[in-house]
């Protein structure tokens, strides 16, 4: 059957968030901390290796007493804040109130850098008559971010895990999207980076096409087969 509906992930796949070492110096700005060169790079490393930063690396381990936290992480905005400000807190920061500030700075469009070819793709995608979602497993509003970067014009329908209590790979998700687009699941596309997440989908009867997660200059044109594929 023919694709009439495309799914987009968020992070990852459409948008990459800055660097940890650019998060935190925005933070240290904003509370007045002062950081040699060096620390900064130092307890930026600390931050993403605890999995601090939303949109990195995964934890190298959870902390117990954040386990559950982190499996529900997107299921409702308080946890998300919870777990993440609690993973930031497992390196020393120098004033307290950075942890607060560091969350807050990864909801703001400025953190968030689009993949160079992902207009040209959502705005095809829209030519040609195509429904766009994005699908995403996330504990915050992305549409005010959408609509800074000028990408919401091509998005028909948001279907944000926090909104519905439900996260990826659960199918109920990708149901979900396919039913704001009115597109039976055979007749969408997933488009994701996650082999575990975001090829879910496929419990559905829709098909997945996965792209590599990697910096926004290392993937200029990732994104370009899934306008091959849509046909």
């Amino acid at each position: 059957m023919a694709i009439a509906g495309v799914l987009f992930d968020f992070s990852g796949t459409l948008m990459r968030i800055e660097s940890a070492e650019s998060w935190l110096r925005v933070a240290a700005e904003r509370t007045g901390t002062a950081f040699e060169p060096s620390e900064l790079a130092e307890r930026a490393a600390a931050l993403e290796a605890a999995g601090a930063l939303p949109g990195g690396g995964p934890p190298q381990s959870v902390p117990p007493e954040l386990a559950g936290l982190w499996r529900e992480r997107d299921r409702d905005a308080s946890g998300h804040r919870a777990l993440y400000t609690g993973l930031a807190r497992q390196v020393p920061l120098p004033r307290p109130e950075l942890y607060d500030v560091l969350y807050d700075r990864h909801m703001e469009p400025e953190a968030w850098h689009p993949y160079p070819d992902t207009s040209r793709v959502l705005g095809e995608l829209s030519d040609r008559g195509l429904g766009v979602a994005v699908v995403s497993n996330i504990g915050w509003d992305l549409r005010p971010l959408f609509r800074s970067h000028g990408l919401d014009r091509w998005v028909d329908a948001f279907v944000l895990s926090y909104e519905h209590g439900v996260q990826k790979p659960d199918p109920r998700l990708f149901r979900e999207a396919c039913d704001a687009l009115g597109v039976p699941p055979q007749q969408a596309l997933m488009v994701g980076d996650d082999p575990v997440a975001d090829a879910g989908a496929a419990a559905l009867g829709c098909a997945v096409h996965l792209v590599a997660h990697l910096p926004t200059g290392e993937r200029p044109d990732g994104l370009l087969p899934v306008l091959r594929l849509v046909g």
